[in-house]
């Protein structure tokens, strides 16, 4: 019977559901998280009678004909890039982007990827570097005797060095952002890497058109909203239940007419 096969299309697609709400669930508290949401359609379908066809006369048309859908299948596992909470840290290199953008970073390979995390500290060298001891892009080095660093709302980045009252200018902090934010394709550990989809990415300074600004002290939390999660939990639960019953039933149709032939 094609319900069961049917029916079993649609316990594939909840189970892929609940992967995606339990990876949600499990980065609630992961820095600059974006949660996601599986995207379903429908598969083909068999068709029983033709619709706009004629039936006996020539201007007899069949109004609406009869077609069988074959289950459901995940045509995409959606990134919602919403903005996070902003939370205090008191750390005076934790930067947020508050609005659109992401940092670059070089990473081990001398590859740019991009990330929202902005828990960021400074290496032996004193470069500023993630919490994986990536160079943040533009690279910009702290003195060691440094005893004062400001990051402005703009990306500018300054430090008050002893002896001297007017601040130093290090550099210019830059972000980048892109056509479809969705299309990155996720590495974990907080980096992104641009793609086809996402498109080439579109660097400029912090507070100008269409870019966010840096909030120092600050770092942006996980989307993850978890009375939505638990919402959606509870949905994917009772969907996977219906279509395990509509297997049930076809099963027991299935051996009762097998009976009737025996």
């Amino acid at each position: 019977m094609r319900a069961l096969t049917i029916a079993a299309t649609g316990m594939s697609a909840q189970e892929r559901n609940l992967e995606v709400i339990a990876n949600n669930i499990a980065n609630i508290n992961t820095t600059g998280f974006k949660r996601s949401r599986a995207e379903f359609t429908d598969l083909i379908y068999q068709t029983e009678r033709l619709m706009g066809v004629s039936s006996r006369g020539r201007d007899a048309t069949i109004p609406e004909g009869a077609q069988i859908g074959l289950g459901v299948r995940t045509a995409a596992i959606r990134t919602v890039n919403i903005q996070g909470a902003l939370t205090n840290t008191g750390n005076m290199l934790d930067l947020a982007i508050n609005g659109r953008g992401w940092f670059q970073v070089t990473n081990a390979n001398g590859d740019t990827v991009y990330t929202r995390d902005g828990a960021i500290n400074t290496n032996q060298n004193g470069q500023i570097v993630t919490m994986d001891g990536y160079t943040v892009t533009p690279s910009i080095i702290v003195p060691a005797n440094a005893t004062n660093v400001t990051v402005s709302q703009t990306g500018v980045v300054t430090v008050t060095l002893p002896g001297q009252s007017t601040p130093q200018q290090l550099g210019q902090l830059t972000i980048a952002n892109f056509v479809n934010d969705a299309g990155l394709q996720a590495l974990g550990g907080n980096y992104f890497q641009q793609t086809q989809a996402s498109g080439q990415p579109t660097v400029g300074v912090p507070g100008d058109t269409a870019f966010g600004i840096l909030q120092q002290g600050y770092i942006e939390a996980s989307n993850v909203d978890p009375v939505t999660e638990i919402t959606s939990l509870i949905a994917a639960q009772r969907a996977y239940e219906m279509n395990s019953k509509v297997i049930q039933a076809a099963d027991q149709m299935s051996g009762t007419i097998s009976n009737m032939r025996g």
